[in-house]
């Protein structure tokens, strides 16, 4: 006879929005780990507690039973502690893995020859702290590679625990790009002993150690971020030299698309925009389109097309891209564009440069600034992604809720969220273009500023995006049944 009880579940990040982030990764896992909580599931969150956070605005108290704890990690004997708190703007009770001597650095990354032991201690502390606890979780949910050992220590340094007879790990990446690879010389600091037939002796005889891959070989599912990321990177192109792997095990991979926080992205109660507006009364778009513009010293036009970009200013998102077809198409065209970003130096310039050649219809804000990545949304008419990759992807979901229609080009996420408009049915919710070249942006780009011009059609289109809905509420039922049916509970 089924059971209806709630799933116990350990949740192991790296980071955790608003306390530490660097991506998405953080998004999802502060989202999704909450929605479980609401939705009355027991899940223990584990996170290093890095020096580097803004804890102000937290209450955190030692775990009493969970201080002080003996660890060895290959030759090395240390203590760890864990503490708690609720994780800002949820309700959600976490947990802090205190170790200052790992994670008192300047940043969540290092490049230091301790980086690998910074994760080693993250996925053993998830089981132990749950040893400590007497926590039979069901599913023990690792992220990206930072936790992806906890499955292989599952089967080695912990299998001895019948706490764990029942538990089953669940792998989900989200940037396939990183995978967390050492050199061979850390093997002593997995304390394996006579169980390193376990690695992927293909990369122990090249010397080297791949932590997401030893994750991909053990876990009991693998899950990744949208179902078009997950046929991708089963494939050459975008596998990552991963793909044999993925092939192998796709029986047990997943894709689920990430899910948007609507009570943070929503026009009609974000407190970070001027004017609120919904899908049956929009006249607070337009009025945030001429704030925006005003606060940028941008030209007001409120009938000129206002092309937003928020994003990390890398060759993955496009920008390549961009540098050939902006200029060309800002002197043929008459369109504005707002763009929030930092990274690489030669894409800064670039939109530096873009903003010093049209002053009056570009600007470029260097950096990232919660509150205008908001206005940029609301106040944009267009938003650009024109990724060359994109495991799943936020703004353009974060997009169709605030009528703004994205172009973006066919791959992950993007894929998945945003359909093609059909100007003779009045259907679809962007542009989606498919061949990563300047001819693509560019018929991309031309095709949505000529729909723009059609007042009738453009009006049903913002409506059609802002009745999508990719809330937590269904993507994170999709995360339960899985769990359910691992743990047998469905």
């Amino acid at each position: 006879m089924a059971t209806t009880r709630p799933l116990k579940i350990c949740l192991a990040s790296s980071e955790l929005t608003p306390l530490a982030k660097t991506g998405g990764l953080a998004d999802v896992c502060a989202a999704l780990s909450s929605y479980l909580h609401d939705a009355r599931h027991d899940v223990r969150v584990l996170m290093p507690l890095y020096s580097s956070m803004d804890t102000s605005k937290v209450d955190i108290q030692p775990v009493e039973y969970l201080q002080n704890i003996s660890i060895q990690i290959g030759h090395r004997q240390g203590l760890f502690s864990i503490d708690t708190c609720t994780l800002p703007g949820t309700r959600l009770p976490i947990y802090l893995l205190r170790c200052p001597d790992l994670y008192d650095r300047a940043g969540i990354y290092t490049s230091g020859d301790d980086e690998h032991l910074r994760f080693i201690l993250l996925s053993r502390a998830a089981i132990e702290m749950c040893q400590h606890m007497n926590f039979s979780a069901d599913i023990f949910h690792c992220h990206d590679w930072h936790t992806a050992l906890i499955p292989l220590f599952l089967k080695s340094v912990y299998k001895w625990d019948g706490l764990f007879a029942n538990s089953r790990s669940v792998l989900t990446i989200h940037n396939i790009g990183y995978q967390g690879v050492f050199g061979a010389g850390i093997l002593p600091d997995l304390g394996l002993g006579d169980r390193t037939w376990l690695l992927h002796q293909d990369d122990i005889n090249k010397g080297r150690i791949n932590f997401l891959k030893t994750g991909m070989l053990h876990a009991d599912f693998l899950t990744t971020v949208s179902p078009t990321y997950a046929r991708e990177i089963q494939g050459d192109e975008y596998g990552m030299g991963l793909q044999g792997l993925l092939r192998q095990r796709s029986n047990s991979l997943l894709g689920i698309l990430n899910g948007v926080d609507y009570e943070e992205w929503n026009p009609n109660k974000d407190t970070l925009i001027p004017h609120n507006y919904n899908a049956r009364s929009q006249k607070g778009k337009a009025a945030c389109k001429t704030d925006l513009l005003q606060q940028l010293g941008m030209e007001v036009e409120p009938d000129r097309p206002l092309i937003g970009i928020v994003t990390r200013l890398t060759s993955q998102k496009g920008i390549d891209l961009m540098r050939n077809v902006l200029p060309v198409l800002l002197r043929r065209r008459n369109f504005s564009v707002a763009v929030l970003g930092s990274g690489e130096e030669q894409y800064e310039q670039f939109f530096h440069w873009l903003q010093s050649e049209f002053p009056s219809r570009v600007c470029f804000y260097r950096g990232y600034s919660e509150k205008l990545a908001h206005r940029i949304e609301a106040a944009s008419d267009i938003f650009l992604m024109p990724s060359l990759y994109e495991p799943c992807g936020l703004n353009q979901m974060y997009s169709l809720k605030y009528g703004t229609i994205p172009i973006v080009r066919e791959t992950g996420g993007l894929a998945d969220s945003v359909e093609q408009i059909h100007p003779a049915t009045k259907t679809g919710t962007g542009v989606v273009f498919r061949d990563y070249n300047d001819a693509g942006l560019n018929w991309a780009i031309n095709t949505g500023l000529d729909l723009y011009q059609d007042k009738p059609l453009w009006r049903q289109v913002i409506r059609n995006a802002m009745a999508k809905d990719y809330s937590w509420k269904k993507q994170g039922d999709q995360y339960i049944k899985l769990f359910k049916s691992l743990s047998h509970l469905s």
